[in-house]
């Protein structure tokens, strides 16, 4: 049971850093710089200059760019864009370090029968978190300026 305590001390120390971390995204309006996200294999950045000016054209394809950030430069994407990359990587990250020992502690009957169904509802929480996120991303605010 220790155990258990301490898997669920990081995760909720990871989600106070990710608090931290998301109001860096908001004030700096960095939560719209990713134009694509692909949830399952898309965790790598641009590593090529190429790669950069691809996912900048992107991005100056949106409204958010046209309504807050016209003139922007390469340099100064990058900057919105990295708060943005490690704002969704660690949230994978929470995602990982919370399942997978929860799995394991269930598999190892290590879970109290009683604490059960809300350790599953947390969970369900946290991914229910991504998915909206996720549907938010491509529905919203991509919108192409016309």
């Amino acid at each position: 049971m220790r155990a258990v305590g301490i898997a669920l001390a990081i995760c909720a120390l990871m989600v106070f850093i990710m608090m931290q971390v998301g109001a860096v995204t908001r004030l700096t309006d960095s939560g719209l710089s990713m134009t694509e996200w692909r949830p399952l294999i898309g965790w790598l950045p641009p590593l090529t200059q190429i790669e950069w000016e691809r996912v900048f054209e992107m991005y100056r394809n949106t409204s958010q760019y046209e309504l807050m950030n016209a003139g922007m430069t390469l340099s100064e994407f990058k900057s919105i864009f990295w708060w943005e990359y490690f704002h969704r990587l660690f949230g994978r990250l929470i995602g990982i370090t919370y399942a997978l020992p929860f799995f394991w502690f269930l598999w190892r009957k290590q879970v109290a029968p009683d604490h059960k169904k809300h350790l599953w509802f947390l969970l369900a929480l946290g991914g229910l978190q991504g998915v909206i996120g996720w549907c938010y991303d491509t529905s919203q605010k991509l919108a192409p300026i016309q």
